[in-house]
């Protein structure tokens, strides 16, 4: 596996198969022993390997709502438009009724981000011709509106949950492509900043939850250490993106992914200034009583560059920021 802006393709693969444990099972552990010269052209592997392993166990299906004009009475009668059929001839009855289907917001995004690997240069043609022959099972799913898919409102139960990977690299890849050309078409660029962030916090704390269980790794956010009485101000949430705790102490880890993890003064390297206050923030609010035992860490992805941020600093309390 080769890069891409930087980033060694065979790292986000890996950080993909902490994320989701789908990955290190079955068929998935043969991606990493291949080379992919594009990041799309190993997102099609995937997606390519996991729609098949999915189509095994069958399309998730949902009550979809229908309308339509029937002979026979299906569902609820919509009674205005059945009236306006026979005032027009027709003796066909308006339904509304539910319908079990595979046309469902799930697959309609399974089949909107294969159609869009197949179109996008980067993807080989051997991975194309994988993704093609999946299309006839999307036959009766239609596509999706790019700019209307609800991700947020995503919850996955017992018959949905092998859908979770999948939908998740769809969102990686759809929500980065939502450039339009003059034309008013869509195209893809490649990845931002955000995007790879979102992924390396995901894997930094899966790796502490898998390889120590000790350190107890969550998400938490944390109180603001203010008289709420006397706070008239709107402050933002502290929701930190990895909380570790071992007996009394407390480790909390910001994780930031830069292309460029520094920024310049008078031609000197420095590490951004936000990022201190930020962590720093976190810190201070935490430890309320001042004793000492929450430390803070800024992780940043390791670039090429020759500065890569490193050190630490102590405060009187004896706080550690790394």
């Amino acid at each position: 596996m080769t890069e891409d802006k930087g980033i060694l393709i065979k790292n986000i693969f890996y950080m993909l198969s902490y994320a989701f444990q789908e990955l290190r099972k079955n068929n998935y552990q043969e991606i990493a022993g291949e080379e992919f010269e594009e990041i799309h052209d190993l997102f099609a592997e995937i997606l390519a390997r996991g729609v098949s392993a999915q189509l095994k166990h069958g399309l998730h299906r949902t009550y979809v709502p229908r309308q339509d004009e029937l002979t026979t009475l299906r569902g609820k009668l919509d009674i205005n438009d059945t009236i306006r059929n026979y005032v027009r001839g027709s003796h066909r009855l308006a339904c509304e009724f539910d319908e079990y289907s595979e046309d469902n917001t799930f697959n309609r995004i399974l089949k909107t981000t294969i159609l869009l690997l197949v179109k996008h240069k980067g993807v080989k043609d051997r991975r194309k011709k994988s993704l093609f022959k999946l299309l006839p099972f999307f036959a009766n799913v239609k596509e999706i509106d790019l700019h209307n898919i609800p991700w947020s409102t995503f919850r996955f139960d017992r018959n949905s949950k092998t859908y979770q990977m999948l939908l998740y690299l769809c969102y990686f890849i759809i929500d980065n492509m939502l450039l339009s050309t003059d034309e008013g078409n869509v195209k893809m660029h490649t990845f931002s900043d955000e995007h790879m962030c979102r992924l390396y916090e995901k894997f930094v704390l899966e790796y502490y939850r898998r390889h120590h269980p000790e350190y107890n790794a969550c998400v938490k956010q944390i109180a603001w250490n203010i008289d709420k009485e006397e706070t008239t101000a709107t402050l933002p949430i502290l929701q930190t993106d990895i909380y570790l705790t071992l007996g009394d102490r407390t480790l909390i880890i910001d994780t930031k992914y830069y292309s460029k993890n520094h920024q310049t003064n008078f031609d000197k390297p420095t590490i951004h200034s936000h990022n201190q206050f930020q962590i720093l923030g976190y810190v201070l609010n935490h430890d309320r009583e001042h004793s000492g035992k929450t430390d803070g860490m800024l992780l940043y992805a390791k670039t090429q560059e020759d500065f890569q941020p490193d050190g630490h600093m102590k405060w009187h309390d004896g706080n550690m920021i790394y």
